[in-house]
């Protein structure tokens, strides 16, 4: 991942009674809103679906605030979410577009990297290894 990737969680609440076809429609998801969503520049979508409906999912991109802009533009993926909007519980506008996000408060690669040894050490510079004794400076 790259330093510029943004992971973004997002949730949304289906309707009990929906949940199966909401399942099934998205298995799989049309062609052309795949292409729509990969062209936004989402990538590693995920859903993840938790009891009565609660629905959870993640995606990373560069720019999100561009991803937003491309698919709320979007024909293909207008059309996809005012079929999906049915689907869910106490929602306002378009699914993809108001979807409640989650904060991320743990990420095991970050958090790694902060612990390393080399994230840790002092750098050295000019200054410190031009101020250390050397042989020729030693009396």
């Amino acid at each position: 991942m790259s330093a510029q990737t943004t992971r973004v969680c997002f949730e949304l609440r289906i309707r009990p009674d929906l949940i199966d076809e909401y399942v099934a429609r998205h298995t799989p998801v049309r062609a052309e809103m795949l292409e729509e969503i990969a062209a936004a520049g989402r990538r590693n979508y995920s859903l993840f679906l938790g009891e009565g409906g609660h629905l959870i999912g993640y995606y990373e991109t560069d720019d999100d605030a561009a991803a937003q802009a491309y698919l709320a533009a979007s024909p293909v993926a207008a059309a996809w979410e005012a079929e999906m909007a049915p689907y869910f519980v106490g929602l306002e506008g378009r699914p993809d577009q108001a979807a409640t996000p989650l904060a991320e408060v743990f990420h095991l690669a970050d958090q790694l990297a902060a612990a390393s040894p080399a994230a840790s050490a002092p750098s050295v510079t000019a200054e410190t290894t031009a101020s250390a004794p050397t042989e020729s400076t030693r009396s």
